[in-house]
């Protein structure tokens, strides 16, 4: 007895709530009396109330297709500048921020000690030069052998020798010279023939001389301009490392420069777009800084290879920054303008209904609502894109899309016309 009581009280529970449910449902999906747009009472079709709406036709427009990315500015040519002489400084004419050209002033150092380096090697120079007999405003070319001085004394003696040699070989024959004096004669013919070798050897070794003491010279000459360190590229002081009356050594960095115009936008694209990317596109980007104000660049580079661990590539763009605003650092979000489709279908955002990922429309046929899943593309001046679901010649709803549902009645209050190809 018990058991069917609980059964017939259950039975009443469930019918109770489905009516309820159903009660619910039909509130819902009308107008509440008072609350409609434009005069719209409840729901239409059977036994209910018009609904106001206005509406809309499909337009055909020209979108720019476009990838989104987000990247870092660099410069891209930053310099960590060093002396390459050591010295004591007496001047550093940047501050921080300086702009500088290519060889601008950085530093300057002490002079003395490299002045009397240059003074050394040249005077070590000039000595190998007069002994081989260069003139200085002329040729610095050492002349022939023959034409240097102890060359030509080697080779008079060794030619008089000779001579004198052959006199005294004529009369030892004929008995009218001393043995000694023979010997002797032939001596000396054997020490002017060694003394010309020795003067040819002596030419040679001064003529590679010659070569380390225009180099030492050179190399003096290049230390004391080096004690003047100048800017290699144009733009910005980030880093002044020195000051007047250190004293520095070899290869010490001095300042930091990085160019601030122009900049890079370094940035990485999913792989999936590589087909898109390409060089000369235009790149339209924000920065925190200025969140009003939008920059441009043009795309520069872009990999050939695709990273195996993000699935991205490396693209960078060159930006022009004349005004100095944007800083290398800052972090940029953007998109890349990569082609332009036209005659695409589209409808105004007001046209469209999203719910838990599902975009429809309603479409308006016979004074009667529609309901009608679309997929949606990209979104330009209000505009989106509808990819399918669309003829293009529908009417659409563009108000009180919460009261309609497919079958609803509908009123059209005011009707949009076709805006046409927008190129």
């Amino acid at each position: 007895m018990q058991g069917s009581i609980s059964v017939r009280h259950f039975s009443l529970v469930l019918s109770l709530i489905a009516a309820t449910c159903l009660t619910a449902c039909n509130t819902t999906s009308g107008e509440a009396p008072g609350s409609g747009g434009r005069g719209g009472r409840g729901r239409g079709g059977r036994g209910g109330a018009t609904i106001s709406i206005d509406t809309t036709t499909l337009q055909r427009i020209s979108i720019q297709r476009q990838v989104d990315l987000s990247g870092t500015l660099l410069s891209p040519d930053q310099a960590r500048v060093s002396s390459e002489v050591g010295g004591i400084i007496l001047d550093v004419p940047v501050q921080l921020g300086s702009e500088v050209r290519p060889r601008d002033i950085l530093v300057r150092l002490d002079t003395r000690e490299l002045q009397l380096a240059v003074d050394r090697a040249e005077s070590a120079l000039r000595q190998v030069e007069a002994q081989l007999g260069i003139d200085r405003g002329q040729d610095k070319q050492p002349p022939a052998d023959d034409q240097i001085a102890s060359i030509r004394q080697a080779i008079a003696n060794r030619d008089d020798a000779r001579n004198a040699f052959k006199r005294a070989d004529q009369l030892h024959g004929r008995g009218l010279m001393s043995q000694v004096d023979y010997d002797t004669s032939e001596t000396r013919l054997k020490v002017a023939e060694a003394n010309y070798q020795a003067a040819i050897d002596g030419v040679r070794s001064l003529k590679a001389s010659l070569q380390d003491r225009r180099a030492a010279f050179e190399l003096a000459q290049k230390k004391l301009n080096d004690a003047v360190v100048r800017a290699p590229v144009a733009g910005s002081i980030a880093e002044r490392l020195v000051q007047p009356g250190e004293y520095i050594r070899e290869n010490t960095p001095v300042a930091t420069i990085v160019q601030m115009n122009p900049l890079k936008l370094k940035t990485a694209i999913q792989e999936r777009h590589a087909g898109l990317i390409r060089g000369g596109q235009t790149v339209e980007f924000f920065v925190e800084a200025f969140p009003d104000r939008k920059f441009i660049g043009k795309i520069a580079y872009v990999s050939p290879a695709v990273d195996q661990t993000t699935r991205t590539f490396p693209v960078e763009a060159i930006v022009d920054n004349p005004d100095r605003v944007l800083k290398p650092g800052f972090f940029a979000r953007g998109t890349a303008l990569t082609k332009v489709d036209a005659n695409v279908l589209a409808v105004p955002e007001t046209a469209i209904s999203t719910l838990a990922g599902v975009s429809t429309v309603y479409v308006i046929e016979h004074d009667k609502a529609r309901q009608q899943q679309v997929s949606l593309g990209a979104r330009q001046d209000r505009l989106v894109e509808i990819v399918a679901g669309l003829k293009g010649d529908e009417t659409l709803a563009t108000t009180n899309l919460n009261q309609l549902a497919t079958g609803v009645a509908v009123r059209v209050e005011r009707s949009g016309s076709r805006a046409g190809s927008q190129e």
